[in-house]
């Protein structure tokens, strides 16, 4: 008894020393009441990821050789999951928590590929932690990424620059899949955000 006590309160100071933490850097709110819908684009060009900060190529080609190592073709199974996941889970989880809040309370609409709306919003991310579940034992992932706001046509034009660091990713259970980790760590900065804006905002 004692002992799950203290790895359950281990377990609860590492989620709280990782608490995710949104910094307005440049900007203000003001453009976004009136906007019906948003444009949004995903960058990963310059992303670090673990605590050794690897570059996104760097990552890819350490674990899929890990795991090639365990079971032939299992690597490049996992890396062509990895670069998929952008568009079938990071963007889609962010973007799903962004609309329920902003959408459905202020019919403020954020997708992609939005060319006409007035403004962008860039999801550039800038670091990711995938975390780890071994059953009894687990580590959320983290993801930070700084969130910008500009002119559709004038990128230049910078309205609102927001980082947004350490959003935990985790589930309720086991979930063996970094990227579904990665994936609801996207989600929480998509809540976080939209809760930021509509209290900044509106």
């Amino acid at each position: 008894m004692k002992i799950n006590f203290i790895v359950a309160l281990v377990f609860l100071s590492t989620l709280f020393s990782y608490g995710q933490k949104l910094k307005v850097k440049q900007g203000d709110f003001n453009f976004i009441k009136g906007q019906k819908e948003i444009n949004v684009e995903f960058v990963y060009d310059n992303m670090k990821l673990l605590k050794k900060n690897l570059t996104n190529d760097e990552y890819v080609k350490e674990h899929s050789a890990e795991l090639e190592e365990k079971t032939r073709g299992k690597g490049t199974s996992w890396e062509k999951s990895w670069y998929a996941s952008r568009e079938l889970i990071y963007a889609p989880k962010f973007l799903e928590l962004m609309n329920r809040y902003l959408y459905e309370e202020h019919n403020v609409f954020f997708s992609e590929n939005l060319a006409e709306a007035n403004y962008t919003l860039i999801v550039e991310t800038v670091w990711v932690y995938p975390g780890w579940d071994a059953g009894v034992m687990k580590q959320p992932a983290k993801v930070s990424t700084l969130l910008k706001f500009v002119e559709t046509n004038n990128r230049n034009n910078i309205l609102l620059e927001v980082s947004s660091e350490n959003a935990p990713g985790d589930q309720w259970g086991s979930s063996f899949s970094n990227e579904d980790r990665l994936g609801e760590g996207y989600a929480k900065t998509g809540k976080s955000f939209a809760k930021l804006i509509l209290k900044k905002g509106f």
